[in-house]
Order: C-alpha cells, then sequence, then structure tokens
C-alpha cells in the first residue's frame, strides 16, 4: 500500500549534500508538495502488517516527523493525506518506507 503526505517543514540539510547520489531525489522535496511513499518489505510490521511511521494511528492534521535513511541530515515533519490500497505512485515525488 501507499499513503499520500503533504511536506509542511524540512531541514536545510534536504537542500544540500556532498553526494550527487541525494541530489536527485532529495530535489523533489519542497514545504507544500505532496509526496507518495510506498510500504513495502521489510518495512512491513507483523502483526497489522502496517509500515512503522506511516501514520495511520495518528490524528487528522496531525504533524508527523520523519528522516530520510540516504541523507541523516535531511527531516522534517508532514501531514497524512490519505492511504491508498491501491498503490499506483508516480515516478516523482515517490519515496519508500
Amino acid at each position: 500500500y501507499c499513503v499520500q503526505f503533504q511536506l509542511v517543514a524540512l531541514t536545510p540539510g534536504c537542500l544540500q549534500s556532498q553526494h550527487s547520489q541525494h541530489t536527485h531525489w532529495m530535489r523533489q522535496l519542497r514545504v507544500g508538495h505532496t509526496v507518495c511513499v510506498e510500504c513495502q518489505p521489510p518495512a512491513l510490521l507483523p502483526p497489522g502488517r502496517h509500515c512503522r511511521g506511516d501514520g495511520s494511528s495518528s490524528h487528522l492534521n496531525q504533524l508527523l516527523h520523519w528522516q530520510a535513511v540516504g541523507n541523516p541530515r535531511c527531516r522534517g515533519t508532514w501531514r497524512r493525506i490519505r492511504q491508498l490500497d491501491s498503490c499506483s505512485c508516480p515516478s516523482v515525488h515517490s519515496f519508500l518506507f
């Protein structure tokens, strides 16, 4: 499944990197943009088979914190919009849990 989030805040570490492999996906991160995050194994947790951090237990409009695995200086907050059981994330603005 996928979850759509609206980006609320980003650290300056998301806008700069010493490693060129980070720059392509980090350019897609902008405050106000909607991103699609896909939940795939091994991030699926039993017994409910949800990904940690998917916001499924959050309140409406609650700000949730995230951190990029590929660049630990890149983190921020986002707001869960909705879950999509039939995952069709576009190639742009798409990420994995």
